[in-house]
């Protein structure tokens, strides 16, 4: 380009002073241009985070046009309805901390809690304490242990699960497993057991970018998960009390905010900010499990995590608003399928007994746990219906047969036929 304009204006110069003149000022323009056209390629992109593009809403599914985050890759599941893919569902993707979910559900899966048991006693190895202080300046999550010391199965749960304690994941798979090696075989087991054929666990804590998964496959994990009780339970809690550690707190700040009731936070520079929510929202007249994941949401290490649980709530938000506007004929349709396959909610109107929030167990049957609006509660020498088909309610060791008078029961769930 330079050759020609040096042509151009040889040739020209017998033209006189007015053509040298315009093809001075060409030559301005033209390489003025170049030279933005240079520095413009040599400057990096936007940082992700620093610009907000509008959402996308791909086209109509079961509840019809859903608006997804406009970053990173969601997927959502409905109980009754099932996985609803968002943008880039299907890939793989780093999901940082959110892999905890699979590491408590294994761990309750291999040694079960009872509502309130603390369960049996895990004592900290002297080499798990002596790696705290360099687990540490790595940056890692954890929470302070000394050897010999002494937490409940739930107490572990609750480290694991609230501040997202690497350590305590470490911990826990060798207790399970014997090792975090075979720990993490077993999640991998259980991944292709639940269906989640595009997940692969490397570490039992998320910590390792090569522990990847996709945010459909992270959807069956959490609706599987809200089927466990003290999980649950667990993941309602906004803070708890742990030996050596003390008062730790819940990452997920959006806990009581529109029926949001758990699950898991995480966020990394790998896998960016990421978040797996569970919420109950009304719809004709019961309320339905929602389950909403978003993974590589941008920003910095200090922004992505409020990314993305702004994106996670906006996401929840959106599928309630899709589910209230859905026909009444869609739910009533599932509704048989959806208490033989063990999702629990309100129906008629009124808590089902075996998902009630931590304060609204006063006076309730103690395995009642993680539905909000269930204050109408359930008498503990009241039977279950559902107990043929729901595992939780076969659980309870104290269901008994339904009255003869065929009245129904005080949860107002009628035994799926």
């Amino acid at each position: 380009m330079a050759r020609t304009a040096s042509a151009r204006t040889t040739t020209r110069r017998a033209l006189g002073p007015i053509a040298a003149g315009l093809v001075a000022v060409t030559a301005v323009i033209i390489g003025t241009l170049v030279y933005q056209s240079a520095s413009s390629s040599a400057i990096p992109p936007p940082r992700p985070g620093t610009a907000h593009p509008s959402p996308v809403t791909p086209g109509n599914g079961p509840l019809g046009s859903i608006t997804w985050p406009a970053s990173g890759v969601s997927a959502a599941g409905i109980s009754g309805i099932g996985v609803l893919p968002g943008p880039g569902a299907g890939r793989p993707v780093p999901i940082a901390s959110v892999a905890k979910v699979m590491t408590a559900y294994i761990i309750l899966r291999d040694h079960p809690l009872g509502a309130g048991e603390p369960g049996p006693a895990i004592v900290v190895r002297p080499g798990e304490a002596a790696a705290y202080p360099a687990q540490a300046r790595n940056g890692d999550s954890l929470v302070p242990v000394t050897a010999g010391e002494q937490l409940s199965e739930r107490q572990a749960l609750e480290a694991l699960l609230l501040p997202s304690a690497d350590n305590m994941a470490w911990i826990l798979a060798r207790w399970d497993a014997g090792s975090q090696a075979a720990f993490t075989a077993q999640m991998n087991t259980t991944a292709r057991r639940l269906g989640m054929t595009d997940t692969h666990y490397t570490d039992p804590s998320g910590l390792s970018a090569s522990t990847t998964s996709t945010a459909a496959d992270q959807v069956r994990l959490g609706m599987a998960a809200m089927r466990e009780p003290a999980l649950a339970q667990i993941v309602a809690l906004r803070s708890a009390v742990i030996p050596v550690a003390g008062v730790v707190r819940n990452y997920n700040t959006l806990l009581g905010q529109d029926g949001i009731t758990g699950l898991k936070t995480g966020s990394d520079t790998a896998a960016g900010g990421c978040i797996l929510l569970a919420a109950w929202r009304p719809a004709r007249g019961h309320d339905t499990l929602i389950v909403a994941a978003t993974f590589g949401q941008p920003g910095t290490m200090a922004t992505m995590l409020p990314t993305a649980l702004q994106a996670g709530h906006q996401l929840v938000l959106a599928l309630g608003r899709a589910l209230a506007g859905q026909s009444a004929q869609h739910l009533s349709g599932n509704k048989a399928g959806w208490l033989r396959s063990g999702h629990v909610g309100r129906v008629s109107g009124r808590a089902c007994p075996v998902f009630l929030l931590p304060h609204q167990r006063t006076g309730t049957d103690p395995g009642c746990v993680g539905l909000p609006g269930g204050a109408e509660g359930f008498a503990r020498r009241a039977w279950c219906p559902c107990s043929a088909h729901c595992p939780l309610c076969a659980s309870r060791p104290n269901a008994r047969k339904p009255p003869r008078n065929g009245q129904e029961p005080p949860c107002g769930r009628r035994r799926a036929s």
